[in-house]
């Protein structure tokens, strides 16, 4: 609330209303008149306020009144009214209610109190706001006032001393305040003041206005006072003290200096009073040496005060004021300020007392925070000719006084006496302290921040911020004594200052600068045609200053740095010379700026570390440097025991071993700040840049930091042995320092061409200088240098064309290095540039730029000329980077890349020809398409030089898979591809006219495109006939598949040269090597690797080669024979074909005899070539041959089942279907050319007689004639039926007959034992080889042919069935292979486990064969029974001729099983040929047949073979049921048509059948015969066929009823014996049973009796013979004799025969009446 406020003034006008009450009541017993002058005041103020509206204003008028009873309650000295009147008076004196008459009154009444010592601290608050209130106080009165706060200062009690003296500080501001707020209002006003006049005694200046007389008499008297003269102004002073003078005069020139920069009064006073009076104060000092007096002296003599030993006091506040002065008015007291620092500087000397010199440097410090000021001293006097130096002065003086600190013995303590703990002291301890790990980091006590030097410790203390001279012994204004300095606070306080000149120079310099700078690029953009030029002087100020103070700086910093034990000491001595250098830098000061980066490197280094370029820089710079001026300046060497913990430890980088250097955290830090200078002063080093570089190269090298990618350098691995080693500490900086230094080199983009180039050449001579170092030396070399160039080339790729050549062309240098690691960078470092350059994105782009393309890939080409194979290893593998990332752009680079990769040689080792090889198969997947045609060649060429390198199996073999790949592009791109080179062609030609030269070109005339399939071809060609098999394989393989799948684009011209030229020249050679390869096995593939013996010879491996090539070139005939049928020599290429398929099918190699029946199978199309195969792994299947035509050969394996491959008439059927190419209209004729075919058959036969023909005799007995292997056999006869479907309209029975000798010929071939368990079955299971259904197929198609074919076809059946026939009798007896001696298979040894024991050979087992071919003449003779030739070649008695064989053996057959199917085949060819053999029996054709089927009868039911011991009782059984089959054939096929068949024939029948039915009885029975089974069923059937045969009225003639009674007879008689000898018997043996055989005959005897009477019963009586009768009923007693029998079995048998006899006892009618007669 303001004080003018209504309300304020209401609450004034209470206040005063209540004081006067209270003072009136206070008073109204002692002092009446001031109660009465109370009460009149009230009423005073009543009535002002009742009449007025401006209070306030008329409180002012009448304050004289209204103050007075307050006046007079003071005059009554009562403590209480004082107090209570005083209040009052201060509270108007807020209000501003006091008139100046009043104020006089008031201070004339304080003056009294003061006088009698009441209420001092209340008066000086009254005077304080009065005098703050208003400025309503001046002259006179002003003066009274300030005297009495002067007289209270000085009173017994200190309280009052110091609220007065702080009152008295307050009014002097305040009338100084006045003044400043006079100037302000009177700031318009222009008004001359007159000059002054050189009076110093004059009371007032009449030119002044009121306040400012005031502060001038007030100011003129302060000095009287200080000088110890009598005041003007200041009348009633008693007392005063020079310290408190001289404080007052500092605060008013330190507040208030414009008042005297702006009126010249006050300048005046400054002039003429303050400055004398300043140095006569002084003079004490300056005379004064340390040890001449105690301290109290000089000073104190002029001093009115009482002596206090003012000097400590006096000279420090002396300092103040000069400071002041310096600050303040230096432009007004030049003179008078060169003598101020002049006593400085001396102040400084180390004779001087501790606390002075103290204050001195604190006074020196502030001069050092205010760079415009010690510039101005620069341009005053150092730059002024014949004048003092004092800015030189100054700083050398700081320089000096450092010095003196650590060499004066009472500067600092000794470090022996006084060590902090934590920090090692001299000697000894120093010396343990360098090993690492007793380091002061270790100890535990945190240390304290000192300087340490030859013994001498000096602790550094915070003694102000940076950029602030904070002093402490300057503010000790208390102290009377010199205080005692605490240890190290000057030295804290000279490096404070130190630091902050340097920092204020520098800033202030690099300000104007970048001004300076702007300044200028505003003035080009407003006038770029006129030069800028700088105000003049203004450098030469700078260069000036830097000149003068950098050696004193640099001695300085330099000892400090080496004492320095505080890393931020260091941090900030580093930081000051790194400023230093850039500013010399940028000044152009090239001596300056060496020296201080001499400084830090020598820093960074080891002591003593050699390194010539520092030693010899420093000594020249040093002797400069101290010439200078005779100032106390002395070189300090650095100390050589170290204080500092030591962080790494490392071995020098020289060219002589050496021992270990130790690093310490110093030599990091300094390692840093070199760093930072780089990379942020790169531009102002200039020529520097060696020494720096020269520098970080040795550290680098003792940290044992290694180059990694890109040239950053990261720490490596520790280089010989363990002298690297690293504390933890500086592990952690590690990263740090090599992102800097990484970073140095990257800010190198920022530098101009001129500092690049200066870098660029420092880094190549330091890398000169590592090579020569490392030249017959194995030591690790220092690849610091190339890492940088490298790191440097990256960073500036927008301008690489400046820099390249030097730096490649110093790089390939550096690869050709005989030690590996430099090489071994220098290749990184190169190459790393090539693919940066390469991605870089250039203006123009590089695809447009051709020239800085070529310059870029330049050198990787020149790096194939170095011999050094990692060196090719680096080049190959930036190419694979290269084209992995810029493959795109290459453009016109193609060739210079391609060449790079295809420059590789056998004897440069596998793992160079890998990388190169990596690089093609990129070329090949990913950039065919961007690279001009005209490189095609070249691709294809290099390619192929990698297929026929012999150091890398797998290489070859995938480029061979490269060349695939490249055939399948030109196949796609084939249009583009031929256009291109067309137009390529068409340039070159017009070259080649225009310069008149004949173009000399393989493959030409032919068109480009086909010439580069022709060269692809060539290279595949002699890929082909390499000395490794799986090259030769896979080239193979790939050359064969490009034909096949690409073909299609040759000219019809250039297939001829692919036909003569490639394949069948081809062919030759590997036939050729085939016959001639060697046949000594082959250990091992080399390594470990093991061959399987299929492959273990050269012979055999050739023989792969052989079979993949033949398989190839049939599969092209056989899928071009159009395009190939239009060259017109196509009969000569086929013949050639044949005749090569012939003599590899008749090789003695199983492999390829088989292979080239395949082939044979291929061009005559019994299969369609497939693309791809479904089983890789075999050579066959790979080359298209289907897996079905190589089941016999592929199914093998061991413990594979055979499975039973379907008829090949079936897979004809199946290729012949859809798959098969369909010609092209009108072009059948030509398909169908039976030439060709004929000329097949012809190369068939000779094949298939060739090799079945069995070996001579004397072969035969070797063990190794040549035995054709069944796949080859079954792969020969497979190909007839596809053969005879082109060749069946000429086919002959001559032809036939050829046929034949070939079928008989293969099955008959045998197998040798090692191979039989693959291709037979075990004995037991029928099934037959493939070799033998092939046979069977072959006659199947001849018969479905005859059958379907023309009339006269139908002669060549007999001749098949002659041949069936011919194999019916293998079941029974195997042929024979000219003279071998073959074994059953059964006994064949299978020695499996001796797998090359020499081979037995084993017959097959040609029952099954056998029976099946009996099966296929059954349903052939079922076919074709009628057919005129069959019936004239009498085929069924040869059928029954051969099948009497099997018949007659039985049980002795080899298999079971061939009687069986050799009855049933029996009685199906019967039960169809008998028949026609009745019809055709009148003429005769047949009559030869019937003996033969009587014999055969006869041999099969009355065999000589026993059956086996084993036959089971069912089985017996059954094989009786097939006798009985037969004997039910003859009585219903042969008896009933007696009339019709050879008398002889039925007799023999009747004989055989009575032999049978009569069988069992043939003799008695003996102990041998006891398991020879009864045929019961067998004799009972014979029994009965003939009994009704016998009776049957048919019966035409008499010899045929004569058999039949005879037979009958016979049987009778038997019976009749076997009956009594059995009742003998029975009753000879009593109890006992009979033998089991005699039990049996008699049941037989008694079954055959009662089927005798059954037949009887059921013939016709009158068929029946007398005697016959007669005989029957002879047998009754007989076997009514038997009834006792002791046999069950007997007994029921007897029964059945008893049974019929009952027809007999009533005999016919006829007979009884003849006995009755």
């Amino acid at each position: 609330m303001s004080t003018s406020s209504p309300e304020a003034v209401k609450k004034l006008l209470d206040n005063m209303q209540t004081d006067l009450r209270s003072l009136s009541m206070e008073c109204k017993k002692k002092f009446p008149p001031v109660k009465e002058a109370a009460e009149s005041g009230i009423v005073k103020i009543k009535t002002i306020a009742a009449r007025n509206t401006d209070i306030l204003a008329v409180l002012k008028e009448n304050s004289s009144e209204v103050v007075q009873p307050f006046l007079m309650g003071c005059g009554t000295k009562e403590p209480k009214i004082t107090q209570l009147c005083l209040a009052a008076i201060q509270r108007l004196m807020t209000h501003e209610v006091v008139s100046e008459g009043a104020a006089g009154n008031i201070i004339n009444m304080l003056w009294q109190l003061m006088e009698n010592g009441l209420e001092e601290l209340k008066l000086l608050q009254t005077v304080l706001v009065l005098l703050t209130t208003n400025t309503v106080v001046h002259d006179e009165i002003l003066s009274k006032a300030i005297v009495l706060c002067f007289r209270l200062h000085f009173t017994k009690d200190t309280i009052t001393n110091n609220t007065a003296a702080a009152t008295v500080r307050q009014v002097v501001t305040v009338v100084f305040e006045r003044m400043v707020a006079e100037d302000e209002r009177f700031k318009g006003i222009l008004e001359q003041p007159p000059p002054v006049q050189g009076n110093t005694n004059r009371r007032s200046v009449s030119t002044l206005r009121p306040s400012a007389k005031d502060a001038y008499m007030l100011f003129q008297d302060l000095c009287q006072l200080v000088n110890a003269d009598a005041p003007y102004w200041l009348v009633g002073m008693t007392e005063m003290t020079r310290t408190f003078g001289l404080e007052l005069l500092e605060s008013v020139l330190n507040d208030f200096p414009g008042v005297f920069l702006q009126h010249q009064e006050f300048s005046f006073l400054l002039k003429e009073r303050v400055c004398p009076l300043v140095i006569k104060l002084f003079s004490p000092n300056i005379k004064f040496r340390q040890g001449s007096s105690s301290g109290g002296g000089g000073g104190s003599s002029a001093s009115p005060a009482p002596v206090e030993k003012p000097y400590f006091p006096i000279c420090m506040r002396l300092l103040r004021v000069v400071s002041v002065l310096i600050k303040h008015f230096y432009s007004l007291l030049v003179t008078e300020c060169e003598i101020f620092l002049s006593l400085l500087v001396k102040f400084l000397d180390g004779e001087k007392p501790q606390w002075l010199r103290a204050v001195a440097v604190e006074s020196v410090h502030r001069l050092c925070v205010q760079p415009h000021l010690l510039r101005s001293f620069c341009q005053s006097y150092d730059m002024k000719p014949h004048s003092t130096k004092v800015f030189r002065d100054i700083v050398n003086a700081l320089g000096s006084f450092i010095q003196s600190l650590f060499i004066t013995p009472n500067a600092g303590n000794p470090a022996a006496t006084n060590t902090p703990a934590g920090t090692a002291g001299t000697g000894a301890q120093g010396a343990a302290q360098g090993a690492p790990g007793s380091g002061v980091a270790g100890s535990g006590v945190p240390t304290q921040a000192a300087f340490e030097y030859r013994g001498t410790w000096i602790p550094l203390m915070t003694v102000s911020v940076q950029g602030s001279a904070k002093a402490t012994y300057l503010e000790m204004l208390d102290k009377v004594e010199p205080p005692s300095i605490p240890e190290g606070y000057a030295m804290s306080v000279a490096f404070s200052a130190l630091l902050d000149l340097v920092r204020g120079i520098t800033t202030m310099i690099e300000r104007e600068l970048a001004r300076e700078e702007e300044e200028a690029s505003q003035h080009r953009e407003v006038h770029p045609d006129k030069q800028w030029k700088p105000q003049p002087g203004s450098q030469e100020v700078r260069e000036e200053m830097v000149s003068a103070c950098w050696c004193g700086l640099l001695a300085a910093l330099s000892l400090l740095l080496d004492a320095s034990t505080d890393e931020t000491a260091t941090e900030n001595i580093l930081k000051a010379e790194l400023t230093m250098a850039s500013l010399c830098g940028r000044l152009g000061l090239v001596t300056p700026r060496d020296a201080f980066i001499t400084a830090i490197c020598k820093a960074s280094l080891p002591p003593h570390y050699a390194l010539t370029l520092l030693s010899s820089n420093a000594s020249s710079l040093y002797s400069k440097a101290y010439s200078i001026q005779g100032q106390s300046v002395q070189i300090i060497s650095p100390s050589s025991e170290s204080h500092q913990q030591v962080v790494a430890v490392g071995q020098p980088l020289t060219a002589q071993p050496q021992g270990t250097v130790v690093l310490t955290a110093k030599n990091i830090q300094c390692m840093r700040t070199l760093l930072n200078l780089a990379h942020c002063h790169g531009a102002v080093l200039g020529t520097s840049w060696q020494l720096v570089l020269a520098t970080l190269q040795h550290l680098v090298w003792i940290l044992g930091l290694k180059p990694g990618l890109g040239g950053a350098l990261k720490p490596g691995r520790a280089v010989e042995g363990p002298s690297t080693v690293l504390t933890t500490a500086v592990m952690t900086d590690l990263p740090i320092i090599s992102n800097v230094l990484s970073r140095l080199f990257e800010s190198s983009q920022y530098l101009d061409d001129v500092s690049l180039h200066h870098l660029i050449n420092a880094l190549c001579s330091l890398s000169t200088e590592a090579m020569e170092l490392a030249y017959g030396n194995n030591k690790e070399p220092s690849l610091f240098a190339v890492a940088k160039l490298l790191e440097t080339g990256l960073v500036n790729m927008d301008r690489i064309e400046i820099l390249w050549r030097p730096l490649t062309g110093h790089l390939l240098e550096v690869c050709q290095h005989p030690n590996s690691r430099m090489r071994e960078w220098g290749a990184e470092a190169l190459t790393a540039l090539i693919k940066a350059g390469l991605a870089y994105k250039h203006d123009p782009p590089l695809t447009h730029n051709l020239r800085v393309q070529l310059l870029l890939l330049s050198p990787l080409k020149e790096l194939s000329n170095v011999l050094h194979a990692d060196i090719r290893q680096k080049q190959l593998e930036s190419v694979l980077q290269i084209l992995q990332s810029h493959g795109d752009g290459l453009g016109p680079g193609w060739p210079l890349v391609l060449g790079v990769i295809g420059a590789i040689r056998n004897d440069q080792g596998e793992s160079l020809i890998r990388t190169a090889f990596q690089c093609l198969q990129l070329v090949v997947t990913d950039f065919l398409p961007t690279m001009p045609c005209a490189c095609l060649q070249i691709v294809v060429d290099v390619a192929g030089s990698f297929g026929l390198q012999n150091q890398e199996l797998n290489i070859s073999l995938t480029s061979i898979g490269l060349l695939w790949n490249i055939s399948d592009y030109f196949f796609q791109r084939g249009e583009t591809i031929t256009q291109d080179l067309g137009r390529e062609e068409a340039a070159v030609q017009k070259q080649a006219r225009e310069r008149g030269e004949t173009l000399h070109r393989p493959f030409h005339p032919a068109p480009p495109f086909d010439c580069l399939w022709l060269c692809l071809y060539a290279k595949l060609g002699e890929l082909c006939v390499d000395l490794r098999p799986a090259v030769r394989k896979s080239a193979g393989q790939t050359l064969f598949s490009t034909v096949a799948a690409h073909g299609t684009l040759l000219q019809q011209a250039t297939w001829h040269v692919v036909v003569w030229k490639v394949l069948f020249h081809l062919l030759d050679c590997v036939r050729r090597s085939s016959t001639t390869a060697d046949k000594e096995k082959i250990e091992s593939g080399g390594g470990n690797i093991l061959i399987h013996h299929s492959r273990d010879t050269a012979e055999k491996q050739w023989a792969e080669t052989w079979v993949l090539t033949l398989a190839g070139v049939a599969r092209i005939f056989n899928t071009r024979r159009y395009l190939l049928q239009q060259l017109g020599d196509f009969f000569k290429a086929w013949e050639v074909l044949l005749d090569h398929i012939q003599s590899a099918a008749l090789s003695k190699n199983n492999e390829v005899s088989l292979a080239a029946l395949k082939s044979f199978q291929e061009i005559l199309q019994i299969v369609t070539p497939a693309r791809d195969s479904d089983r890789p792994g075999d050579a066959l299947a790979s080359l298209g041959v289907p897996p079905v035509l190589i089941d016999p050969l592929t199914a093998l394996g061991p413990g594979r089942p055979l499975v039973r491959s379907d008829s090949l008439v079936e897979r004809l059927t199946r290729y012949n279907g859809a798959e098969l190419q369909v010609p092209p209209p009108g072009e059948e004729s030509a398909l169908e050319d039976a030439a060709l075919w004929w000329s097949a058959w012809n190369t068939w036969f000779r094949t298939g007689t060739d090799s079945t023909r069995p070996p001579p005799a004397a072969a035969a007995s070797e063990k190794h004639s040549f035995v054709p292997s069944q796949p080859f056999l079954t792969a020969l006869i497979q190909i007839f039926p596809a053969l005879y479907q082109h060749i069946k309209a000429g086919f002959s029975m001559d032809d036939l007959r050829k046929l034949g000798v070939i079928l008989h010929g293969a099955v008959s071939v045998p197998i040798s034992s090692d191979a039989s368990p693959f291709i037979l079955p075990s004995y037991t299971e029928a099934v037959l080889t493939g070799l033998q259904d092939a046979v069977l197929t072959a006659l199947d198609v001849l018969q479905k042919a005859i059958c379907v074919g023309p009339e006269n076809l139908q002669v060549m059946y007999p001749a098949i069935f002659q041949q069936l026939l011919l194999f019916v009798e293998f079941s029974c007896k195997p042929p024979q292979y000219g003279k071998m001696e073959t074994k059953h298979v059964a006994n064949a040894k299978y020695n499996q486990i001796q797998l090359f024991a020499p081979a037995e050979w084993v017959a097959l087992n040609y029952v099954p064969f056998a029976e099946r071919s009996l099966e296929v003449v059954v349903d052939l003779y079922q076919k074709t029974a009628c057919h005129k030739a069959v019936i004239n070649e009498k085929v069924l008695q040869n059928i029954v001729k051969t099948l009497r064989i099997p018949l007659g053996l039985k049980y002795a057959c080899p298999s079971e099983s061939t009687w069986k199917l050799a009855v049933s085949s029996l009685l199906k060819v019967l039960s169809i040929g008998l028949p026609v053999a009745r019809q055709h029996s009148p003429s005769g054709k047949f009559d030869t047949m019937w003996p033969e089927l009587a014999h055969a009868f006869e041999d099969f039911l009355f065999t000589k073979s026993t059956p086996p011991d084993n036959l089971s009782i069912q089985e017996f059984q059954k094989n009786e049921a097939i006798d009985v089959e037969v004997v039910q054939l003859i009585s219903t096929e042969v008896l009933p048509f007696a009339n019709f068949i050879p008398k002889d024939f039925v007799g023999q029948i009747m004989t055989m059948l009575n032999k049978g039915s009569i069988h069992s009885q043939s003799s008695s029975f003996t102990e041998a015969e006891i398991d020879v089974r009864m045929r019961e069923e067998f004799s009972k059937v014979c029994f009965e066929t003939l009994l009704q045969f016998s009776f049957s009225n048919k019966v035409s003639t008499p010899q045929e009823g004569y058999i039949s009674r005879m037979a009958l007879s016979v049987l009778l008689k038997r019976s009749q014996d076997v009956l009594h000898r059995y009742v003998e018997d029975e009753r000879l043996s009593g109890r006992c049973p009979l033998p089991r055989q005699q039990v049996t005959e008699i049941i037989f005897v008694l079954k055959a009796i009662s089927t005798l009477m059954d037949s009887l019963k059921k013939t016709q009586p009158e068929n029946v013979d007398g005697g016959m009768w007669a005989q029957v009923i002879a047998l009754y007693p007989t076997l009514v004799e038997c009834i006792p029998c002791s046999s069950s079995e007997v007994g029921l048998a007897l029964k059945e025969a008893l049974g019929p006899f009952k027809d007999f006892m009533n005999p016919p009618v006829s007979r009884i009446h003849n006995g009755e007669s």
